[in-house]
Protein backbone atom coordinates (compact mmCIF):
# COMPACT_ATOMS: atom_id res chain seq x y z
CA UNK A 1 0.00 0.00 0.00
CA UNK A 2 1.39 3.12 -0.78
CA UNK A 3 1.69 6.31 1.82
CA UNK A 4 -1.44 8.11 0.12
CA UNK A 5 -3.03 5.28 0.12
CA UNK A 6 -2.07 4.42 3.89
CA UNK A 7 -3.15 7.73 4.48
CA UNK A 8 -6.67 8.37 3.61
CA UNK A 9 -7.56 4.73 5.45
CA UNK A 10 -6.33 6.04 8.63
CA UNK A 11 -8.74 9.10 8.30
CA UNK A 12 -8.43 11.18 11.31
CA UNK A 13 -4.29 10.42 11.60
CA UNK A 14 -4.22 11.58 7.75
CA UNK A 15 -2.48 14.90 7.99
CA UNK A 16 0.60 13.51 10.02
CA UNK A 17 3.87 15.32 8.21
CA UNK A 18 6.67 12.85 8.49
CA UNK A 19 10.44 13.54 8.69
CA UNK A 20 13.43 11.51 8.68
CA UNK A 21 15.81 12.51 10.94
CA UNK A 22 19.62 10.72 11.06
CA UNK A 23 22.23 10.77 13.74
CA UNK A 24 25.76 11.84 12.68
CA UNK A 25 29.27 10.87 14.15
CA UNK A 26 29.35 9.22 17.75
CA UNK A 27 25.82 7.48 17.36
CA UNK A 28 28.11 4.38 15.90
CA UNK A 29 27.76 1.45 17.93
CA UNK A 30 29.40 -2.61 17.09
CA UNK A 31 26.22 -4.47 16.00
CA UNK A 32 24.40 -1.58 14.17
CA UNK A 33 22.39 -2.73 11.12
CA UNK A 34 23.27 -6.69 12.07
CA UNK A 35 19.69 -7.89 12.38
CA UNK A 36 19.18 -6.05 8.75
CA UNK A 37 22.10 -7.67 7.07
CA UNK A 38 20.90 -10.95 8.25
CA UNK A 39 17.26 -11.02 7.71
CA UNK A 40 16.48 -8.54 4.78
CA UNK A 41 17.82 -9.12 1.42
CA UNK A 42 17.62 -5.57 0.92
CA UNK A 43 19.78 -4.44 4.37
CA UNK A 44 22.20 -6.93 2.93
CA UNK A 45 22.38 -5.62 -0.56
CA UNK A 46 23.30 -2.36 0.90
CA UNK A 47 26.26 -3.96 3.64
CA UNK A 48 27.14 -5.79 0.20
CA UNK A 49 27.10 -2.62 -2.12
CA UNK A 50 29.59 -0.91 0.57
CA UNK A 51 32.28 -3.52 0.97
CA UNK A 52 32.45 -3.40 -3.09
CA UNK A 53 33.19 0.33 -3.03
CA UNK A 54 34.89 0.16 -0.09
CA UNK A 55 37.28 -2.39 -0.97
CA UNK A 56 36.97 -4.21 2.51
CA UNK A 57 34.20 -5.83 4.73
CA UNK A 58 31.21 -3.55 6.27
CA UNK A 59 29.97 -6.14 8.02
CA UNK A 60 32.80 -7.27 9.62
CA UNK A 61 33.83 -3.41 10.60
CA UNK A 62 29.81 -3.15 11.88
CA UNK A 63 29.38 -6.06 13.64
CA UNK A 64 32.42 -7.42 14.89
CA UNK A 65 34.69 -5.86 17.84
CA UNK A 66 37.43 -3.60 16.55
CA UNK A 67 39.28 -0.42 16.68
CA UNK A 68 38.54 0.78 13.27
CA UNK A 69 34.59 1.86 13.96
CA UNK A 70 35.57 4.82 16.16
CA UNK A 71 37.98 5.83 13.44
CA UNK A 72 36.57 8.67 11.28
CA UNK A 73 37.87 7.55 8.12
CA UNK A 74 35.74 4.48 8.83
CA UNK A 75 32.86 5.66 10.92
CA UNK A 76 31.14 8.04 8.60
CA UNK A 77 31.10 5.11 5.77
CA UNK A 78 29.57 2.72 8.45
CA UNK A 79 27.01 4.92 9.72
CA UNK A 80 26.11 6.29 6.44
CA UNK A 81 25.53 2.43 4.96
CA UNK A 82 23.72 1.72 8.41
CA UNK A 83 21.59 4.22 8.00
CA UNK A 84 20.60 3.77 4.50
CA UNK A 85 20.14 0.20 4.94
CA UNK A 86 18.03 0.86 7.23
CA UNK A 87 15.87 3.42 5.40
CA UNK A 88 15.43 0.92 2.44
CA UNK A 89 13.65 -1.64 4.57
CA UNK A 90 11.35 1.50 5.92
CA UNK A 91 10.74 2.23 2.22
CA UNK A 92 9.84 -1.24 1.35
CA UNK A 93 7.21 -0.96 3.75
CA UNK A 94 5.16 1.62 2.17
CA UNK A 95 6.82 3.89 4.72
CA UNK A 96 8.32 7.20 3.00
CA UNK A 97 9.30 10.96 4.40
CA UNK A 98 7.59 14.16 3.42
CA UNK A 99 10.77 15.96 4.10
CA UNK A 100 14.44 14.91 5.73
CA UNK A 101 17.09 16.10 7.86
CA UNK A 102 20.41 15.05 9.33
CA UNK A 103 23.12 16.18 11.60
CA UNK A 104 26.44 16.57 9.93
CA UNK A 105 27.24 13.01 8.54
CA UNK A 106 23.49 12.17 8.81
CA UNK A 107 22.88 14.81 6.07
CA UNK A 108 24.36 12.52 3.59
CA UNK A 109 21.48 9.87 4.55
CA UNK A 110 18.95 12.77 4.44
CA UNK A 111 19.87 13.05 0.84
CA UNK A 112 19.52 9.39 -0.26
CA UNK A 113 16.27 9.33 1.16
CA UNK A 114 15.20 12.82 -0.48
CA UNK A 115 16.51 11.12 -3.81
CA UNK A 116 19.21 13.25 -4.11
CA UNK A 117 22.17 10.93 -4.08
CA UNK A 118 22.48 7.32 -4.72
CA UNK A 119 23.36 5.05 -2.20
CA UNK A 120 26.69 3.97 -3.49
CA UNK A 121 27.63 8.07 -4.21
CA UNK A 122 26.41 8.77 -0.65
CA UNK A 123 28.64 5.66 0.53
CA UNK A 124 31.34 6.45 -1.45
CA UNK A 125 31.46 10.34 -0.56
CA UNK A 126 31.74 9.93 3.04
CA UNK A 127 34.22 7.67 3.14
CA UNK A 128 36.68 9.95 1.16
CA UNK A 129 35.30 12.77 3.56
CA UNK A 130 35.78 11.02 6.89
CA UNK A 131 39.40 10.27 5.26
CA UNK A 132 39.78 13.88 4.32
CA UNK A 133 38.22 15.18 7.92
CA UNK A 134 41.20 12.86 9.65
CA UNK A 135 43.78 14.00 7.59
CA UNK A 136 43.14 17.66 7.85
CA UNK A 137 44.53 18.47 11.27
CA UNK A 138 47.16 16.25 12.50
CA UNK A 139 45.92 14.66 16.24
CA UNK A 140 45.83 17.05 19.36
CA UNK A 141 45.99 20.41 17.39
CA UNK A 142 41.88 20.62 17.69
CA UNK A 143 39.23 19.40 20.15
CA UNK A 144 35.86 20.22 20.47
CA UNK A 145 33.37 20.94 23.83
CA UNK A 146 30.05 20.50 25.19
CA UNK A 147 28.71 23.42 26.55
CA UNK A 148 25.69 22.81 28.64
CA UNK A 149 23.74 25.21 30.34
CA UNK A 150 23.75 28.01 28.32
CA UNK A 151 21.70 29.89 26.08
CA UNK A 152 23.25 30.31 22.37
CA UNK A 153 23.47 34.18 22.62
CA UNK A 154 25.59 34.50 25.50
CA UNK A 155 28.09 31.70 24.12
CA UNK A 156 28.29 33.71 20.88
CA UNK A 157 28.97 36.94 23.03
CA UNK A 158 31.76 35.05 24.50
CA UNK A 159 33.06 33.17 21.24
CA UNK A 160 32.87 36.95 19.27
CA UNK A 161 36.00 37.87 21.45
CA UNK A 162 38.54 35.42 21.26
CA UNK A 163 40.17 33.61 18.28
CA UNK A 164 40.24 30.08 16.34
CA UNK A 165 37.05 28.83 17.98
CA UNK A 166 33.57 29.06 17.03
CA UNK A 167 30.12 27.33 17.70
CA UNK A 168 30.09 23.58 15.77
CA UNK A 169 26.55 22.47 16.66
CA UNK A 170 23.98 24.08 17.89
CA UNK A 171 21.94 20.86 19.53
CA UNK A 172 19.38 21.54 20.98
CA UNK A 173 18.43 24.13 24.04
CA UNK A 174 20.99 24.01 26.91
CA UNK A 175 23.48 22.16 24.52
CA UNK A 176 26.01 23.76 22.43
CA UNK A 177 29.35 22.56 20.96
CA UNK A 178 32.36 24.53 20.28
CA UNK A 179 35.28 23.46 18.25
CA UNK A 180 38.46 25.30 17.13
CA UNK A 181 42.10 25.10 17.97
CA UNK A 182 42.88 23.19 21.29
CA UNK A 183 44.20 25.93 23.22
CA UNK A 184 41.37 28.11 22.23
CA UNK A 185 38.48 25.76 23.00
CA UNK A 186 40.49 25.01 26.34
CA UNK A 187 39.95 29.06 27.11
CA UNK A 188 36.91 29.57 25.81
CA UNK A 189 35.86 26.78 28.36
CA UNK A 190 36.74 28.40 31.30
CA UNK A 191 35.60 31.93 29.81
CA UNK A 192 31.94 30.18 29.55
CA UNK A 193 32.08 29.10 32.94
CA UNK A 194 33.22 32.13 34.23
CA UNK A 195 30.20 32.97 31.95
CA UNK A 196 27.09 31.09 33.72
CA UNK A 197 27.66 27.43 31.60
CA UNK A 198 26.98 24.85 33.82
CA UNK A 199 29.57 22.57 32.93
CA UNK A 200 31.76 22.10 29.02
CA UNK A 201 32.47 18.57 28.51
CA UNK A 202 35.66 18.11 26.26
CA UNK A 203 34.45 15.57 23.18
CA UNK A 204 36.55 12.33 22.51
CA UNK A 205 36.88 13.38 19.00
CA UNK A 206 39.40 13.10 16.73
CA UNK A 207 39.18 16.78 15.02
CA UNK A 208 37.68 19.99 15.48
CA UNK A 209 34.59 19.36 12.92
CA UNK A 210 32.46 22.15 11.92
CA UNK A 211 35.46 24.84 12.44
CA UNK A 212 37.49 26.84 9.93
CA UNK A 213 40.30 24.01 10.86
CA UNK A 214 38.73 22.10 8.59
CA UNK A 215 38.12 24.37 5.15
CA UNK A 216 40.69 22.42 3.37
CA UNK A 217 38.46 19.23 3.57
CA UNK A 218 36.11 21.34 2.48
CA UNK A 219 38.08 21.78 -0.41
CA UNK A 220 39.21 18.43 -0.91
CA UNK A 221 35.65 16.86 -0.79
CA UNK A 222 34.51 19.80 -3.60
CA UNK A 223 36.71 18.14 -5.78
CA UNK A 224 34.88 14.23 -4.93
CA UNK A 225 31.18 16.30 -5.37
CA UNK A 226 32.42 17.25 -8.95
CA UNK A 227 32.15 13.45 -9.98
CA UNK A 228 28.40 12.60 -7.93
CA UNK A 229 25.46 13.16 -9.48
CA UNK A 230 23.25 14.82 -7.81
CA UNK A 231 19.38 15.00 -8.51
CA UNK A 232 16.21 17.34 -7.94
CA UNK A 233 15.04 16.85 -4.36
CA UNK A 234 11.63 14.63 -4.75
CA UNK A 235 10.87 15.32 -1.34
CA UNK A 236 13.12 18.52 0.53
CA UNK A 237 15.74 17.76 2.80
CA UNK A 238 17.05 20.52 5.19
CA UNK A 239 20.69 21.54 5.02
CA UNK A 240 23.12 22.36 8.15
CA UNK A 241 24.46 25.48 7.10
CA UNK A 242 21.12 27.12 6.63
CA UNK A 243 18.12 25.51 8.72
CA UNK A 244 16.28 26.09 5.49
CA UNK A 245 14.66 23.66 2.68
CA UNK A 246 16.93 22.56 -0.43
CA UNK A 247 14.63 22.16 -3.10
CA UNK A 248 16.92 22.44 -6.06
CA UNK A 249 19.86 20.39 -7.13
CA UNK A 250 22.01 23.24 -7.75
CA UNK A 251 22.25 23.81 -4.19
CA UNK A 252 23.06 20.50 -2.80
CA UNK A 253 27.01 20.90 -3.49
CA UNK A 254 28.23 24.14 -2.25
CA UNK A 255 25.87 23.40 1.04
CA UNK A 256 27.64 20.03 1.20
CA UNK A 257 31.45 21.77 1.17
CA UNK A 258 30.42 24.44 3.51
CA UNK A 259 28.81 21.88 5.97
CA UNK A 260 32.69 20.47 6.44
CA UNK A 261 33.94 23.61 8.30
CA UNK A 262 29.94 25.42 9.39
CA UNK A 263 28.14 25.05 12.23
CA UNK A 264 25.39 22.38 11.77
CA UNK A 265 21.98 24.90 12.91
CA UNK A 266 20.40 21.44 14.30
CA UNK A 267 17.92 23.23 16.65
CA UNK A 268 16.75 25.60 14.50
CA UNK A 269 16.63 23.27 11.29
CA UNK A 270 14.07 20.98 13.81
CA UNK A 271 12.18 24.60 14.59
CA UNK A 272 11.74 25.10 11.33
CA UNK A 273 10.19 21.78 10.50
CA UNK A 274 8.24 22.33 13.47
CA UNK A 275 6.73 25.64 12.19
CA UNK A 276 5.91 24.31 9.00
CA UNK A 277 3.68 21.30 10.39
CA UNK A 278 5.87 18.19 10.80
CA UNK A 279 4.69 16.39 13.27
CA UNK A 280 6.31 12.93 13.29
CA UNK A 281 10.04 12.35 13.71
CA UNK A 282 11.67 9.24 12.86
CA UNK A 283 15.64 8.80 13.80
CA UNK A 284 16.85 6.48 11.67
CA UNK A 285 20.02 5.03 12.63
CA UNK A 286 21.48 3.36 16.53
CA UNK A 287 20.84 5.23 19.20
CA UNK A 288 18.53 7.97 20.70
CA UNK A 289 20.31 10.74 20.22
CA UNK A 290 18.35 13.01 18.09
CA UNK A 291 14.96 12.51 20.27
CA UNK A 292 16.50 13.06 23.61
CA UNK A 293 18.01 16.49 21.97
CA UNK A 294 14.09 16.86 20.44
CA UNK A 295 12.56 16.46 23.97
CA UNK A 296 14.57 19.92 25.05
CA UNK A 297 13.24 21.92 21.47
CA UNK A 298 9.38 20.23 21.57
CA UNK A 299 8.56 17.78 24.43
CA UNK A 300 5.16 17.28 22.76
CA UNK A 301 6.04 16.03 19.49
CA UNK A 302 6.28 12.34 18.24
CA UNK A 303 9.36 11.04 17.60
CA UNK A 304 9.85 7.00 16.62
CA UNK A 305 13.62 5.11 16.53
CA UNK A 306 14.31 2.76 14.07
CA UNK A 307 17.52 0.83 15.24
CA UNK A 308 16.45 -2.59 15.16
CA UNK A 309 14.43 -4.84 12.68
CA UNK A 310 11.66 -4.86 15.43
CA UNK A 311 11.21 -1.20 15.17
CA UNK A 312 9.94 -1.44 11.80
CA UNK A 313 7.12 -3.11 12.64
CA UNK A 314 6.07 -0.76 15.14
CA UNK A 315 6.47 2.20 12.73
CA UNK A 316 4.50 0.10 10.25
CA UNK A 317 1.52 -0.22 12.88
CA UNK A 318 1.66 3.54 13.43
CA UNK A 319 1.90 4.57 9.76
CA UNK A 320 -0.04 2.41 7.93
Amino acid sequence: MNKTAAKERRGVQSMSKIAFIYPGQGAQVCGMGKDFYEQTEIGKQVFDLASNLLGFSVPELCFTENDRLDITEYTQAAMVTTSIAMTKVLEEKGIKPDVTAGLSLGEYCALYAAGVMSAADAIATVRQRGIFMQEEVPVGQGAMAAVLGLDAAAIENVLADLEDVQIANYNCPGQIVISGKTAAVELACEKLKEAGAKRTVPLKVSGPFHSGMLLGAGEKLEKVLEQVEVHTPVVPYVANVTADYVKEADCVKPLLVKQVSSSVRWQQSMEMLLADGVDTFVEIGPGKTLAGFMKKINRTVKVLNIEKLEDIEKAVKEFL
